[in-house]
């Protein structure tokens, strides 16, 4: 007996070490329930095997006590109205005192032997409408060895005791035993109409085999042991706890419930990954959306400058052939013969009116090309950002704000995530997120015209005035230099080395268009895209702590799973 005595208190050290270790992980994860929990696990290794007494008010709960302890005495207080408002601890102690412990809680000490081996707790009813009653018997049942549930003989069908009921046996999975309370006050053949309805119930709940007792523990007061019913419940107890075997059952119950609350967590933690996993997906979601857009909007810019750089070459290829007629001999002789003895035009205000037509045509030509080719880019990217915005608000959601272990990582996610919302909403709605110092120096004269718009609306005006701004700036360059050439013309015809500049100025003027529409525009577009996803800056932030914190969890977590595994495998190998 005394070897047996050893291993188990060794084995409760051991259990202690790691209960201590899972108290730090509750603590570490801020969950003040299950710490609370934990903590009081811990500090009842060492004490008896622990009956926790549950019911209604009224079941007879405190009179089934009175008889179970067989003492003469009214150990738990009875009468016609509700007695019990705490709870009652009643454990072995060399003389009869109470102790309050605080305003819910009662410790009762008796000189009863069996008191040595098990401990009751003796609760207010599950349907008590006293505050915090209910919330204080919950707090016994992760320390409880084995939970006693006593219904009314008379009515064992009672909703709010079968909720309780999913409590103990769904959420912790505790041993339960079933008592119907004051069958004397039934007929047998009513008490096992109700024995069996209890039993179906019991079975639909999971207790695959319910064992359930009949009682009177008014008869059993009374000295009727023979019809009372107790006399099975004692065998029971003897058979299944006391005799020697209440120290193994309790640390077997103690290191299942430490394995209950480590797998709890384990299960929040996979939550947790599965949620952080699906954030990953979404955030790279985001990156392939604003990645996709980028490349299809530079494709848009290559074919739009293409077609900036058709229209330049049909119109110029127009006044090419205009100025290669004009600057025919023939033609020159009679535009200066004509201008000596009429009014008609010389060849210089001819060639400036040639000037000043190219002019016109290209502005004209370019800016419907501008006009068409800036709303279809306008109109891609408000699309882009319209999908990221449903995209946010769509964000897949398995971290719920009601997560039984880390509803306070959920909600920090969520705020994370509304103001993510918020904050995109507003950013595609203002004028100033689209636009861009570095592209747009002259911002005074823009400003203006951008004004009139906002949020994605504005990107097409932006882009308009920035790329007619490039138009007009190339096209002045390159008619002016083309005027420089032209100067010289009146007082020296030299026909061959004009078409030559000409034409060299035109292809200048059109690989500028095509360098400088190509670049800023792309400049543009990856700016506006590095813009956006700085939006997700807080979001990415989350991620990284989130990664951070669950390797730590997890650590700590797997580390108290294999010393928790190794300790339940070696139980069954205790003698009793």
């Amino acid at each position: 007996m005394e070897l047996i005595n050893q291993d188990i208190q060794s084995h409760r050290a051991h259990l202690d070490e790691i209960i201590k270790d899972l108290h730090e992980l509750t603590m570490t994860i801020r969950h003040q329930e299950l710490a609370a929990i934990v903590s009081d696990l811990r500090n009842r290794i060492h004490e008896p095997f622990l009956f926790v007494v549950v019911g209604e008010v009224k079941a007879g709960k405190s009179s089934f006590i009175n008889a179970l302890l067989d003492t003469g005495e009214e150990i738990a207080k009875t009468g016609p109205q509700p007695i019990t408002d705490m709870i009652q601890q009643i454990t072995y102690g060399e003389e009869a005192k109470e102790i309050r412990v605080n305003p819910y809680l009662k410790q009762v000490q008796l000189p009863i032997p069996i008191l040595k081996e098990i401990g009751i707790v003796d609760t207010p009813g599950t349907n008590t409408i006293v505050a915090h009653h209910q919330e204080i018997t919950e707090s016994y049942i992760p320390a409880s060895d084995l939970i006693v549930f006593v219904f009314e003989a008379k009515n064992p069908y009672r909703q709010s005791a079968w909720d309780f009921f999913q409590y103990i046996h769904k959420d912790w999975q505790k041993k339960i035993i079933f008592v119907l309370q004051q069958k004397d006050l039934m007929s047998e053949a009513d008490l096992q109409v109700n024995i069996a309805g209890l039993k179906d119930f019991a079975q639909q709940k999971g207790i695959t085999s319910p064992r359930i007792f009949a009682l009177s523990a008014k008869e059993e007061i009374a000295g009727q042991s023979e019809t009372s019913g107790f006399e099975s419940l004692r065998t029971y107890i003897r058979e299944h706890i006391t005799g020697g075997k209440a120290p193994l059952l309790k640390l077997t119950n103690n290191v299942h419930t430490a394995i209950h609350i480590h797998q709890k967590i384990g299960s929040g933690l996979q939550d947790r990954h599965k949620q952080l996993e699906a954030d990953r997906h979404f955030r790279q979601d985001i990156h392939q959306t604003l990645d996709e857009q980028e490349a299809r909007s530079f494709k848009q810019v290559d074919l739009f400058v293409e077609n900036l750089l058709a229209s330049f070459d049909q119109t110029v290829r127009l006044k090419t052939g205009e100025l290669q007629q004009g600057l025919s001999f023939p033609s020159l002789l009679r535009r200066s013969f004509s201008a000596i003895f009429s009014s008609k035009s010389s060849v210089r205000e001819w060639l400036d009116q040639l000037i000043r037509s190219l002019e016109a045509e290209l502005t004209e030509s370019l800016g419907q090309r501008l006009q068409t080719g800036v709303i279809d880019l306008a109109d891609s990217i408000q699309q882009m950002a319209k999908l990221i915005d449903l995209k946010i608000r769509n964000s897949e959601t398995i971290l719920r704000n009601d997560h039984a272990v880390f509803s306070d990582i959920a909600e920090r996610r969520l705020r994370v995530l509304e103001e993510l919302q918020t904050a995109f909403a507003s950013f595609i709605h203002k004028t100033d997120s689209f636009f861009d110092d570095n592209l747009f120096p002259e911002k005074q004269a823009i400003s203006p015209n951008i004004a009139t718009g906002s949020g994605l609306a504005a990107i097409g005006i932006i882009l308009a005035a920035v790329t007619q701004g490039m138009v007009f700036d190339i096209t002045g360059g390159v008619l002016t230099t083309i005027g420089l050439v032209f100067a010289g013309v009146s007082s020296s015809i030299k026909r061959k080395k004009i078409m030559q500049s000409f034409s060299a100025e035109l292809d200048k003027g059109r690989n500028r268009i095509q360098q400088t529409v190509d670049q800023k525009l792309k400049s543009y577009i990856h700016h506006l895209k590095n813009r956006i996803d700085h939006n997700f800056d807080a979001f990415d932030q989350m991620l990284a702590k989130e990664d951070t914190q669950l390797k730590i969890l997890e650590q700590q977590h797997n580390g108290i799973q294999d010393r928790l595994h190794a300790i339940e495998q070696e139980l069954p190998k205790l003698p009793l």
